[in-house]
């Protein structure tokens, strides 16, 4: 598994900026960030270099963040990979809470999803699916 930093956000002008620029002053890089709003707050999923440095900068400027265990899947950048991916899920009875995509460059994008329950990493493994561990994403935290 990997870690997704989430941010719930109040649903007002200037937080997501502001958030962006506790991790910007803290030299965290984000490779995407991913926005669900309602009317009252948004829910900020980002994929960023550091997770839990950034969960820890954006909790001492007032923020909620938290730290969500995802399965990140490296696949061809090519047209059918995430339906063979979510086919697979479907067909394994695998429940997906949410999902996200983005292009990693060189011909690949990473898949990531977060899957209720145990055993997704080892099944998709298995079926021969390129699973991607914490440090071939992100610097892994010394902490």
């Amino acid at each position: 598994m990997i870690s997704q930093l989430t941010v719930f956000l109040a649903n007002e002008k200037g937080r997501l900026a502001a958030a962006s620029r506790v991790l910007s002053d803290a030299g965290i890089n984000m490779q995407a960030l991913f926005i669900a709003d309602t009317a009252d707050f948004g829910i900020v999923r980002i994929f960023c270099d550091t997770p839990a440095l950034a969960a820890a900068k954006l909790a001492e400027a007032g923020f909620r963040a938290t730290i969500t265990p995802v399965i990140a899947v490296s696949v061809a950048d090519e047209p059918g990979t995430l339906a063979r991916l979510l086919e697979f899920c479907h067909q394994s009875s695998m429940n997906i809470e949410y999902g996200y995509c983005f292009a990693a460059g060189d011909g690949r994008a990473i898949d990531v999803l977060k899957i209720e329950g145990e055993g997704a990493e080892e099944a998709l493994a298995a079926a021969g699916f390129k699973v991607l561990a914490p440090e071939e994403v992100y610097v892994v935290d010394p902490s």
